[in-house]
């Protein structure tokens, strides 16, 4: 269901990244960071995970006691239907496969949606920063059982 993305998919990957976070841009008022990234980098270090039928992805990077979830992105045209959800499952797994005790990550301060989705997976705020480019970021944590 859920796959390693290679360099074949770097397209796909970019195409849903687009599709994904070009809507933000005029709420938020600048490129969401996601936009930015160098994919082809992140797939090269097997940080990008695919679903399988290219709908959506996840890209996790290990850090020291914790597994970032850098970017989650579904098409717009699945949203509601549970994908994320499903993602961010996978996530969870992905930390205890690896031994880590939490997961953490940090979204848009207008992105309120993804926000309430967060929180009701059980992640916590912990702390809220400008960053570069005028971004202003709300940081959130989950310990795992």
């Amino acid at each position: 269901m859920i796959r390693p993305a290679t360099a074949a998919d770097l397209g796909t990957v970019e195409e849903i990244v687009q599709a994904a976070y070009e809507p933000w841009v005029e709420l938020i008022g600048v490129r969401p960071l996601p936009l930015e990234a160098d994919y082809m980098s992140l797939i090269a270090a097997g940080r990008v995970s695919l679903f399988l039928g290219g709908e959506g992805l996840i890209v996790l990077v290990p850090e020291p006691g914790v597994l970032l979830v850098e970017n989650v992105a579904v098409r717009p045209a699945l949203h509601g239907r549970g994908l994320g959800r499903l993602l961010m499952a996978f996530a969870e797994s992905q930390a205890r496969s690896l031994g880590l005790a939490a997961l953490r990550l940090y979204t848009n301060e207008r992105m309120t949606r993804n926000i309430a989705l967060y929180e009701s997976l059980g992640y916590h705020e912990t702390a809220r920063e400008t960053i570069g480019g005028g971004r202003h970021v709300v940081h959130l944590r989950k310990l795992l059982d």
